[in-house]
């Protein structure tokens, strides 16, 4: 059995999604109608979220509520990565739906592009 995903974890992909976006704790505190201090104990774990706000929160970020729940960690993510502009916001959400495979086709691609095709 899968275990759940912990509050802290959900808090961490909202917190990064947040800031990929641009959001800031007080416009997505409006959007939800609670304080920028509720948003904080939602992104730390502190306090959890049911589903209605889940779901909403998703919806505001502009991703499926599954994206709270994806396999992998953000927390090395969140330390390397500060800015991503536009075009590399967008390159992401594309490769979000992307199949397995086709991932897989790209990522080797990348690496020999980035080898000058040697």
């Amino acid at each position: 059995m899968k275990n759940i995903k912990s509050g802290k974890a959900i808090g961490l992909r909202i917190k990064h999604r947040r800031k990929e976006l641009g959001i800031s704790q007080e416009k997505l505190a409006e959007a939800l109608n609670v304080s920028y201090q509720q948003v904080q104990r939602y992104e730390n774990g502190t306090n959890m979220l049911n589903t209605e706000k889940l779901q909403f929160i998703a919806e505001f970020l502009d991703v499926h509520v599954s994206y709270f729940f994806e396999e992998g960690s953000l927390i090395a993510a969140e330390t390397e990565v500060t800015y991503l502009s536009s075009e590399e916001a967008k390159v992401l959400r594309l490769l979000k739906r992307l199949s397995k495979r086709d991932k897989e086709f790209l990522l080797r691609f990348l690496q020999l592009a980035a080898k000058g095709f040697k």
